[in-house]
């Protein structure tokens, strides 16, 4: 099983979209700054998530995510999963 996820910050206002196998682990990584980016961002939200069968799935819509490069695309996934 793996995860798509998406964060947020509202401390710099941004999304960060990823994918992993343990969702936990990572928010948890995330919040203590591991990446470089998300270390600004702290704390992160978990505002989004969809669940696939394996790790090279979920990359792959990890990716079709972020070819979107669209806000409005991510709110309106944000929207739909919490109606």
């Amino acid at each position: 099983m793996a995860w798509v996820y998406i964060l947020y910050s509202k401390k710099i206002d941004k999304y960060y979209v990823g994918a992993c196998t343990d969702l936990d682990r990572r928010l948890y990584e995330h919040n203590l700054g591991h990446s470089k980016f998300t270390s600004t961002g702290v704390p992160w939200e978990l505002v989004y998530k969809e669940e696939w069968v394996d790790l090279v799935s979920a990359k792959q819509r990890e990716l079709k995510i972020k070819k979107m490069k669209s806000r409005a695309y991510i709110q309106d996934l944000i929207r739909k999963w919490r109606p």
